[in-house]
C-alpha cells in the first residue's frame, strides 16, 4: 500500500518510507489543505538533507523554526508548528526510542491503547489521533484489535470521510466534500 495523500510523488514516498514523516504530516493537518499539511515534512526533508527524528529533537529551536518558516513554509503558523514538531520529536525520542512505529507496536497493544498513546502526543487531540489511527488500519495495513471503534466514525467502512480514505484525486475531492458539508452543519446546528 502506497501513499497518495499530496499528488507530489517525492513527498508522498516520503510519507510512504518514514513513519515520523506521516505522523508529522497528521500533526500539519490543521488549518490548511490536506496535501499541503502532508507535504510539510518534504519541504523539511529537503532543508535538512533528510527527515530524521533525531536531528529535529535536537535542534537549536530558533533554527528550526527559519527552516520552517522559510517560504514556501510548511504550515500556515510555522513558527508555532515548529515548536509542535520539535516536541513530537522529543517525544518520540525519549519514550518510543527514536522508533515512531513503537506507538502502535510496543507491548502489542489493542486500538484503545494506540489512540491513548496518540493523544498524549503534543497537539493530537481526539479527533486527530482518531484519523491517525484509521489512517495506519486503512492505508498502512496496522491491524489493531478494535480498531474501528476506537477511530470512531473514522473507522466506518465504506465512508469518505478524513485523510485516512485519500488513495487519489477522486477520493480526496469527495474527502474535501464530506467535510465541507460537516462544517456547514456544525455552523448551522450553532446558528
Amino acid at each position: 500500500m502506497t501513499f497518495w495523500l499530496t499528488g507530489d510523488e517525492s513527498a508522498d514516498r516520503l510519507l510512504d518510507e518514514n513513519p515520523f514523516a506521516l505522523l508529522i504530516g497528521m500533526l500539519l493537518d490543521q488549518q490548511m489543505t490536506m496535501e499541503a499539511a502532508f507535504a510539510g515534512p518534504r519541504k523539511l526533508a529537503d532543508r535538512m538533507g533528510g527527515f530524521d527524528v533525531h536531528r529535529i529533537a535536537e535542534a537549536d529551536p530558533a533554527a528550526f523554526e527559519e527552516l520552517a518558516a522559510t517560504p514556501p513554509a510548511v504550515h500556515r503558523y510555522p513558527r508555532a508548528m515548529a515548536g509542535r514538531i520539535q516536541s513530537v520529536a522529543r517525544t518520540v525520542v525519549d519514550e518510543y526510542d527514536g522508533d515512531t512505529t513503537r506507538l502502535w507496536t510496543d507491548g502489542d497493544p489493542d486500538a484503545a491503547t494506540v489512540l491513548r498513546r496518540l493523544t498524549a502526543l503534543p497537539g493530537f487531540g481526539k479527533q486527530k489521533a482518531q484519523i491517525f489511527l484509521a489512517m495506519l488500519a486503512k492505508r498502512r495495513g496496522v491491524d489493531l484489535p478494535g480498531w474501528r471503534e476506537a477511530a470512531g466514525p473514522y473507522g466506518e467502512e465504506g465512508v469518505l470521510r478524513s485523510i485516512a480514505d485519500v488513495t487519489g484525486p477522486e477520493s480526496l475531492a469527495s474527502v474535501r466534500e464530506a467535510k465541507r458539508a460537516y462544517k456547514a452543519a456544525l455552523k448551522a446546528a450553532g446558528a
